[in-house]
């Protein structure tokens, strides 16, 4: 399929990883260990140890990737430039099937991209190496944008990392907001490959079919979504937030086994706040970012 498939996981940055980590945990996110990237800079290039790295939340469907810089002598895998923005969620990645076939839309779609770029890290200090194909599109001004196809992924979807407090089982929604929508979703849709539609709060919605395993050596056909929202009508979804640069990721919305009923006990003593889709968890309780338990 030469199209993306599924929402299938967004990357939550900062510069020191062991607060933000904290702060998941505090919502009832289990946490994969931390495990530093290496990659090519360039298809063309040898693979190189990163200064960054991450842990993360894996759902049944796709997961929430925490990431920062550990080392900063080596190549930071432009966390600095998403930084110096703000602190938050910088990283959409679309899953796809089929990296050629991708690759070849974007190309005709005349989308500057140099081929596939190969990412791996070690799931666990001393332990097997994971490995990804990506499709990044070129400097986006959301930050990163991508389509990602795992290539081992029972490594790194693995059970003992499964067993969430707050009974999380999907990453059903990712929510951008920009004052020109129109631009941000047309660049969403030349990378899916699929069209956008009005979304009714103001702004446009791309609308991902699904498909069985493709966020996930568990995960079920089901549609996910991503949302581009006007300025105006950021507050009214996720309520009390204002854009602080555009464009902007916002938010996620988490799909949970019970209504939010266990995220409701974990997060007794922050601040919540009731949101369309379920319980929301202020930015500044979530590494930057509205997290929404429905």
């Amino acid at each position: 399929m030469n199209t993306a498939v599924a929402l299938d996981h967004v990357g939550i940055a900062a510069r020191d990883l062991g607060p933000l980590c904290a702060a998941y945990e505090r919502l009832g996110f289990a946490l994969s260990p931390v495990a530093q990237q290496s990659g090519r800079r360039r298809p063309d290039l040898p693979v190189e140890t990163f200064g960054s790295g991450n842990r993360c939340a894996f759902l049944k469907h796709g997961y929430i990737e925490l990431i920062a810089i550990l080392d900063p002598a080596l190549f930071d895998n432009t966390l600095n430039r998403f930084l110096a923005r703000y602190a938050g969620m910088h990283i959409l990645a679309l899953a796809m099937t089929d990296e050629e076939a991708n690759l070849a839309r974007m190309r005709a779609a005349g989308i500057d991209i140099p081929g596939v770029a190969w990412l791996e890290r070690p799931v666990e200090p001393g332990g097997p190496i994971a490995k990804f194909a990506r499709l990044p599109f070129p400097d986006p001004p959301e930050g990163r944008m991508q389509l990602i196809r795992h290539l081992t992924p029972e490594l790194v979807w693995q059970e003992r990392w499964m067993d969430h407090a707050n009974k999380a089982l999907a990453l059903e929604e990712a929510i951008l907001c920009a004052a020109e929508p129109a631009e941000t979703a047309a660049r969403l849709s030349r990378v899916s490959g699929l069209p956008v539609e009005p979304d009714p709060a103001g702004g446009f919605l791309l609308r991902l079919p699904g498909a069985a395993r493709a966020a996930g050596p568990f995960a079920e056909a089901m549609e996910t979504r991503v949302r581009v929202l006007t300025e105006a009508a950021l507050p009214d979804v996720l309520p009390g937030l204002r854009a602080p640069v555009s464009p902007f990721m916002a938010g996620i919305v988490v799909r949970t086994a019970d209504g939010g009923a266990a995220a409701r006990r974990v997060l007794a003593g922050i601040p919540t706040v009731a949101a369309q889709a379920g319980l929301m968890v202020p930015p500044e309780h979530a590494g930057g970012t509205a997290v929404v338990f429905a």
